[in-house]
């Protein structure tokens, strides 16, 4: 069994946890916290399991790594931690752990990553011999792997598009919610989400991904924006109330530009409220989605919907992306040391996990 580590126990780390738990060639190894309050709690509890995993918390990252564990999920955010994440994660290589992580956006293409983000992850894994995959928790194989594929199914394809709709009313994140992406906030705010660049330097990396498993070369990358105000003031479950005329609805696009075209793109449509933007796409159920939509013949879409924790749409795309993650780290560990990326590394059936669960189709 690969004893494994998940750092951090937030919207990610309880999906992580529940993944090592289920994977059979992973066995939970530690869960490290940095809330005080979550110290000595058993990490079945902290994932929001029916049974207890005989793992109790901790915020001691010394005596963590020093065991040597071979592999850590880094589940703790970088978004507003960027210089932290990675110096996180590059203690964890250095320890000779492979390192799965949704943390670097710079990262998920690491070949075109400023040497700032890639050059200390490469020292990290010439000194300790561990790894690092980076992929999206957006989810990461909703913008590489699974437009690359399908696009293998048609005769041409003209233009691949990458779409995340989502009500973010479910996605018990307030401060990036409210403050990274704006939601809540007067028009006149500047999201740093949304930035010019910003939005290039989270999911470029992807773009260029595609680009080069595609065999084309990108022009260059373009960004689009569009903010929509609520018409009136909405109440939210888990987030309280949003006030009538700040931001309701965002809708941008990073478009790789193939031959002075717009032939690669990722689009998120994001409201607070189903109200807001009724005209810009909308996911089948209201709350949330992921699709592909390949241009050419055949035109081809696919929608994926994925729902944790209850029903939730928001967790479900956690989920999955924590899957992609926590299913590779047994190839990793049996591949050489080093910076990988979702084109090197390959979506493995469940192996060993069907009927895992214990629990009936529906």
């Amino acid at each position: 069994m690969i004893s494994t580590v998940v750092w951090g126990t937030g919207n990610v780390g309880r999906a992580a946890i529940r993944a090592v738990e289920a994977h059979p060639a992973l066995s939970l190894g530690a869960v490290l916290v940095h809330n005080p309050a979550k110290v000595g709690r058993d990490a079945g509890e902290l994932a929001g399991l029916d049974r207890e995993l005989g793992v109790a918390a901790t915020d001691d990252i010394d005596a963590v790594l020093a065991d040597r564990p071979r592999a850590v999920v880094y589940a703790a955010s970088g978004d507003i931690r960027p210089d932290d994440a990675l110096a996180d994660i590059t203690r964890a290589v250095r320890s000779g752990a492979v390192v799965v992580s949704p943390a670097l956006y710079p990262l998920y293409d690491h070949r075109s990553a400023p040497p700032e983000f890639r050059d200390p992850v490469v020292a990290a894994v010439k000194e300790g011999g561990g790894s690092l995959f980076s992929s999206g928790v957006d989810p990461g194989w909703g913008n590489d792997v699974l437009p690359l594929l399908v696009s293998g199914l048609g005769s041409t394809v003209d233009a691949i598009r990458c779409q995340e709709i989502f009500d973010y009313s479910t996605y018990d994140q307030p401060d990036s919610v409210r403050l990274l992406v704006g939601m809540g906030q007067p028009m006149g705010y500047d999201p740093p989400m949304l930035w010019d660049t910003v939005p290039t330097m989270v999911w470029g990396g992807q773009l260029r991904l595609m680009a080069r498993a595609l065999g084309v070369e990108l022009d260059g990358i373009r960004e689009t924006l569009e903010r929509r105000p609520l018409d009136s003031t909405v109440s939210t479950r888990t987030m309280g109330d949003f006030a009538a005329g700040t931001q309701g609805a965002v809708r941008f696009e990073v478009q790789g530009i193939v031959g002075g075209e717009p032939l690669l793109v990722i689009e998120h449509v994001t409201r607070i409220h189903a109200s807001c933007g009724p005209d810009w796409p909308t996911p089948p159920d209201g709350t949330g989605a992921h699709r592909v939509i390949i241009e050419g013949r055949p035109r081809i879409e696919v929608t994926v919907e994925a729902a944790d924790e209850g029903d939730n749409r928001s967790a479900g795309g956690n989920a999955t992306a924590v899957g992609r993650l926590v299913n590779a780290i047994d190839w990793l560990v049996d591949a050489d040391p080093g910076l990988y990326d979702a084109l090197d590394v390959p979506l493995r059936p469940a192996v060993g996990k069907l009927g895992r669960s214990g629990r009936k189709p529906r």
